[in-house]
């Protein structure tokens, strides 16, 4: 049993970061989509994700992040990834979500760069 994902948001004055804890599988992708369609539809054009304390992401939840990826691309926004896991990295290379979407080491680097 994978612990349940837990999503944080903090507000940035150009943006928001979501925070995630826990797998990122259909349950916690849903819950990652909710929030991220939420802060969209509140007019947020930029999101950084911060998955530090996020391990596993499965398929569907790649599926889920892709999703969100092409929202955002939709209403002219943009987001972005921080502190992933080398394994979760690699995948979103693979799965080619790394083309869409900017990936940064840190989050300081991240906020820097997206002028959060």
């Amino acid at each position: 049993m994978t612990e349940e994902l837990k999503v944080a948001v903090e507000r940035k004055p150009q943006g928001a970061v979501l925070y995630t804890k826990g797998y990122i599988n259909n349950v916690g992708g849903e819950e990652i989509a909710n929030r991220a369609y939420e802060l969209m539809d509140d007019g947020v054009r930029t999101l950084l994700l911060n998955l530090r304390e996020t391990k596993i992401v499965n398929s569907i939840g790649i599926s889920i992040l892709i999703e969100i990826i092409e929202k955002m691309i939709d209403k002219g926004g943009k987001i972005a990834f921080c502190c992933l896991t080398p394994v979760i990295h690699k995948t979103f290379q693979i799965m080619g979500l790394a083309n869409y979407a900017s990936i940064f080491e840190n989050e300081e680097a991240a906020v820097k760069e997206l002028g959060l």
